[in-house]
This record gives C-alpha cells, sequence and structure tokens, in this order.
C-alpha cells in the first residue's frame, strides 16, 4: 500500500452529501484544514460540526456558494486567500445529472450541468493551481463516472461532460508531471448517493438502469480514490466489477460498444 499523503488544505466541492461528504469525513485525519463548498450551506454546517467534534484540531470552514455562477467561483478564491485557506489539494466532486432523452431534456437543465461538470471544474483548477505550483506540492483529484468510457443514451450529456473531465484529467496530468502535482480521474460506477434522485426528472419514480451488483457504498468508492491519489495513478474505477468493466469497455471497438448501447435498458 502507497504511504497516505498528507495535506495542509483541502477543498472539496459538492461537500453536503454524499462523496463530497465522505471525501471530507475520510481526509479530516490527513488535512490541517478543509475548506466545505456546496450551495446547501445549512447542511454544510451539520457536516462541518460533526467534523470538528471527531477532529478538533482540523479547522474547517464552509462557504456557500453555487458553483455555477462565475463571479461566485471568483469570490470563493478571493475568501480562501484572504482567510488564509489556499488548497493544495482539490477535489473536484460537485456534479450534476439528468436522466432522459435529450430532445425532451429541460435546457436549464442541460445548461447547469454542462456549467457544474465542466465548467465549474475547469475554472476551479485554472484558479487554484498557480498556487500549487509556487509552493511546489498539490494534487488535484477530479469525480467523473464510468460513464465517460461510452455515449450513453439517456445520458447523454451528463456521459459526454465525465468524457471531458477524464480527457481534461489525462492532459493535465501530462502537464504537472513537472511540478510533482498528479492528477487522478476517479471514475465510479453507480453509487448509494442522492445523484439518482436528482438526476431523474419531474414526475418520473422510476429508477434508472443499472445492474444492482455495480453499486459500491460512497465508504468505498473515496478510500479506493484516495488510495489511488496516494500511489499517484492517472486513474481508477471504484470496485472490481467497476474495474473489470471498464476493461473489458476499453477493449472494444467502437462499432461494438454502439451495438451494445442500442440494447441498453431505455427509458420509454
Amino acid at each position: 500500500m502507497p504511504q497516505p499523503a498528507s495535506f495542509s488544505c483541502a477543498l472539496i466541492t459538492g461537500a453536503s452529501s454524499g462523496l463530497g461528504e465522505e471525501f471530507a469525513r475520510q481526509l479530516a485525519p490527513r488535512v490541517d484544514k478543509l475548506v466545505l463548498v456546496a450551495r446547501r450551506e445549512a447542511l454544510l454546517h451539520q457536516v462541518a460540526g460533526r467534523l470538528r467534534e471527531l477532529h478538533p484540531a482540523v479547522e474547517v470552514l464552509v462557504y456557500a456558494a453555487d458553483l455555477n455562477d462565475a463571479s461566485e467561483r471568483e469570490d470563493l478564491v478571493e475568501n480562501l486567500i484572504l482567510q488564509r485557506f489556499i488548497p493544495d489539494l482539490l477535489v473536484n466532486n460537485a456534479g450534476l445529472g439528468d436522466y432522459g432523452e435529450f430532445v425532451s431534456a429541460d435546457w436549464v437543465k442541460i445548461k447547469a450541468m454542462l456549467g457544474l461538470n465542466i465548467e465549474a471544474l475547469t475554472h476551479l483548477t485554472h484558479a487554484l493551481l498557480p498556487a500549487m505550483i509556487r509552493c511546489g506540492r498539490g494534487a488535484v483529484l477530479n469525480v467523473s463516472s464510468l460513464a465517460c468510457l461510452v455515449p450513453m443514451p439517456d445520458f447523454a450529456v451528463y456521459a459526454a461532460t465525465k468524457a471531458y473531465v477524464t480527457s481534461f484529467s489525462e492532459a493535465l496530468r501530462i502537464e504537472l508531471k513537472e511540478h510533482g502535482i498528479p492528477v487522478l480521474a476517479v471514475c465510479p460506477g453507480p453509487v448509494k448517493t442522492e445523484f439518482g434522485e436528482v438526476a431523474r426528472r419531474r414526475g418520473d419514480a422510476r429508477q434508472m438502469p443499472g445492474h444492482r451488483c455495480f453499486y459500491l457504498p460512497k465508504a468505498q468508492v473515496v478510500a479506493e480514490a484516495l488510495t489511488a491519489l496516494d500511489g499517484k495513478r492517472a486513474r481508477v474505477y471504484p470496485g472490481l466489477k467497476t474495474a473489470a468493466a471498464a476493461f473489458v469497455i476499453a477493449a472494444l471497438p467502437l462499432m461494438a460498444i454502439r451495438f451494445v448501447m442500442g440494447f441498453r435498458p431505455r427509458k420509454s
């Protein structure tokens, strides 16, 4: 097992619940400072309160922001500088999904998904990397998805945004190699979080397609992600079944992937 890396300050987006909350819980023993970012301020304070009880030596900063708003992202970075919470670990976890046919999607939700999954992630990385380079240390962890490997009907835009996240992470990793700053793309399959509830459209009570055997608890996903970060790996697919599925998908020619996706359970 690689030696766990320690960080001075970790910033986690989407930290009010799900994988973001779990990243905060597992990183708290390894950092001096934590910055928890999400829209839901009350939930952020609850998470922060539990962390302070368990880890009184860790300074926890709560910052409520809509990361789809560029001005709020800029305010976040300015406040980090003012309060001396300069991250040397950035966990870009916040994300949004939408389940259903593209043609019937709400454009407002599509725009929000593109803004959060791509623009906010890229902007925050661009804003915080220079300080890491000046200090000669740091790391970036981007939460992608197994969906990054395939064009997924009924998840067309979401899968495309995650393909961007993974490709961006791979290229950025090469650029930052000379600075000693690792970049990791975490590509989980289905995880038991609020994601499915948010991705479903109003009035649709049906479950999204996905075999139950692939579902992983968020604690395992985060633990494997942090182990991969410690090992300076480029990409990780948490869970043996997800990793096996990724291996098979990567080996298939595009024609075969198109054929298989044509038989994927559809939302009627």
